[in-house]
């Protein structure tokens, strides 16, 4: 479908447009993925945008960067739910490995992107932690994640990223 064509979008020319603000190609196909994003958001959000939202509220990080940051912890808590069809999304990119080498690629990705490993690199702190939950567990995006989120889950998640 759409969101998976604009997943391989990304994963073609996003290091392109990275390395080459110039080249008009690789930015007109990132244009076109963040079009076919845009449109996949209307079946829903889930934990990814959960979190990053009131992160980037308290701490004012960069909302596209927050979700890089947030996405491999939550596809390994999401993994029980998720990891057959993200076989299937792994084998669409030409990932091998099923969903555990679609997890590799994700770090492996942002790692070439520089994007970082934790949020802490962003100057998220622990210490807004209870304000974080509060803002996610009420964040619209959490009814669309595949696993029920909750206070306690959201906090180890918020943990696990920072």
């Amino acid at each position: 479908g759409m969101a998976l064509e604009g997943m391989r979008l990304v994963k073609d020319y996003l290091p392109r447009a990275y390395a080459d603000g110039n080249d008009i190609e690789a930015r007109a196909h990132m244009m076109s993925a963040a079009a076919m994003g845009a449109t996949a958001f209307q079946k829903g959000l889930g934990a990814i945008h959960a979190l990053s939202h009131p992160i980037g509220a308290i701490f004012h990080t960069h909302h596209g960067t927050t979700n890089a940051v947030c996405m491999p912890a939550v596809l390994k808590f999401n993994a029980p739910e998720i990891a057959d069809r993200f076989d299937k999304v792994a084998a669409y990119l030409g990932i091998a490995g099923g969903f555990n080498g679609f997890q590799n690629f994700v770090q492996d990705f942002n790692d070439s992107l520089g994007i970082p490993r934790k949020l802490s690199e962003m100057g998220v702190t622990t210490d807004k932690l209870d304000d974080l939950v509060a803002g996610a567990i009420i964040d619209p995006s959490c009814g669309g994640n595949p696993i029920e989120l909750t206070e306690d889950n959201l906090r180890e998640l918020f943990i696990a990223c920072i």
